[in-house]
């Protein structure tokens, strides 16, 4: 019988220096009653909204209901308690969010995590996500110039994209005798760039999934009228057609391999060259519909760019930068999801229990996102001005303030703190490429 390979090296370091972070790590303090109940508003009305879901599926009514379970997860994210066994202890002790104190064991809740269907993680999340942009909408606050002028001639701005989930830690369950360390898959999101908030969220068990992966449910989310930004790795010629035959508009980089013939020159400067073009080396192989080509030279290099908003006057050359610039966003959203709210981290081997930690973490990414948004427009600042790491970390101080009923509100706390807490980010210069300076009197000139 041969030896079972061991994991590499480089697995086995990074997985126990990430081991050791988490160990060292402290708990943070539980929930203020003003931050609990923002929660609960927001989460338990869509989770008790899937409990007639929960007994289609035949699902027992048992102490670690989905209400229960929905608040022992959320408060082992939020919290950023350092396991299971942990954030049991809390449950027992102190009982979280909506979820009075209840005695379980960590076996029963480890089993529960594998077995409790994360479809219904998933629909809470689905549920949320409306109010969210609703509540987004009843909102003012300023916009960045390049996604004003695209809110007012696209019914939205969304970003796609891709990335890898980290490695299992613990190996449990189906992982424990894995040879090596086991990524816990990928996942793709559609975020809106003006509200930050994703469309929809998509989970793929395999992590060496190719981007390529995702067009398939991505077709049933998009919209016609909206603009899509996508990178490199989402581009597909054999879909330009389909997006342009569907009404959706989309922006993304060109390959520097594009083969193209030159229909029609739109603009052309020592800087920007704007061109309506035919892809494809052969007509046979050619795109039904024409695309345009922006080139763009900032310090020296080229910057190519493909559209099928062939108008100028719909979208301006010298905003086509600034505005792909925007699909950062979303890099944005996955850095806070991973990092931020902990989603490098998973506590359990099993498939469902990761989905769970997945659906779950994205109900706390859109909760934070509105907080901070409420913050930006107490604050009469666009988004992009406001930091959602400091809002989250500054949630400790509000909690301390009101424990000396120093504060009530937490928006209205964090606003009037912003510059103490380091909520407001510092000024950077702006690049005259990113797109924000332009005329509307002459929209092609650069």
């Amino acid at each position: 019988m041969s030896e079972k390979r061991k994991p590499k090296k480089s697995s086995v370091r990074h997985t126990r220096a990430i081991q050791r972070e988490r160990s060292q790590r402290p708990n943070s303090a539980p929930p203020d009653e003003a931050v609990r109940a923002r929660l609960t508003d927001l989460v338990h009305p869509a989770t008790y909204a899937q409990m007639a879901a929960f007994r289609a599926m035949g699902l027992r009514e048992r102490i670690l209901t989905l209400p229960v379970m929905m608040a022992f997860v959320l408060s082992l994210i939020w919290q950023h308690l350092g396991s299971v066994a942990e954030a049991v202890r809390v449950l027992c002790e102190e009982g979280m969010l909506w979820a009075d104190p209840v005695v379980v064991s960590q076996q029963a809740v480890v089993e529960r995590l594998g077995s409790l269907p994360a479809e219904l993680f998933q629909r809470v999340l689905e549920e949320v996500l409306p109010r969210m942009h609703a509540r987004w909408q009843a909102r003012t606050r300023p916009l960045p110039p390049a996604l004003r002028w695209a809110q007012e001639r696209f019914t939205a701005v969304v970003a796609l994209d891709g990335s890898t989930l980290d490695v299992v830690l613990r190996k449990t369950g189906l992982l424990r005798d894995a040879p090596k360390a086991v990524l816990a898959g990928r996942i793709a999101a559609l975020l809106d760039v003006i509200t930050r908030l994703p469309r929809q969220v998509w989970y793929e068990e395999n992590a060496h999934a190719h981007d390529q992966h995702f067009w398939g449910p991505v077709w049933a989310a998009l919209q016609p009228g909206w603009l899509l930004l996508f990178d490199l790795g989402f581009v597909n010629y054999a879909h330009f057609d389909t997006l342009t035959d569907q009404g959706i508009w989309f922006l993304t980089r060109a390959l520097p391999q594009l083969v193209y013939r030159t229909d029609r020159v739109l603009h052309t400067s020592a800087q920007v060259h704007d061109l309506k073009v035919w892809i494809g080396a052969r007509k046979e192989d050619q795109c039904r519909h024409p695309m345009r080509l922006i080139e763009i030279e900032f310090r020296g290099k080229w910057y190519r760019y493909l559209t099928n908003v062939l108008d100028p006057l719909q979208l301006p050359a010298a905003l086509v930068a600034g505005l792909y610039a925007q699909r950062w966003r979303i890099e944005d959203a996955f850095n806070v999801i991973k990092r931020l709210l902990g989603l490098a981290y998973f506590w359990t081997g099993s498939i469902n229990g990761v989905m769970v930690q997945v659906w779950a973490t994205w109900i706390l990414y859109a909760v934070l996102i509105d907080l901070t948004d409420a913050v930006a427009e107490a604050l009469r600042k666009p988004f992009q001005d406001i930091s959602i790491e400091m809002v989250y970390r500054g949630l400790y101080h509000f909690t301390q303030a009101r424990h000396r009923n120093m504060a009530d509100d937490p928006v209205a706390y964090l606003a009037t703190k912003a510059k103490r807490l380091g909520i407001v980010k510092r000024k950077r210069k702006q690049n005259a490429w990113l797109g924000t300076p332009f005329t509307l009197t002459n929209p092609t000139d650069p």
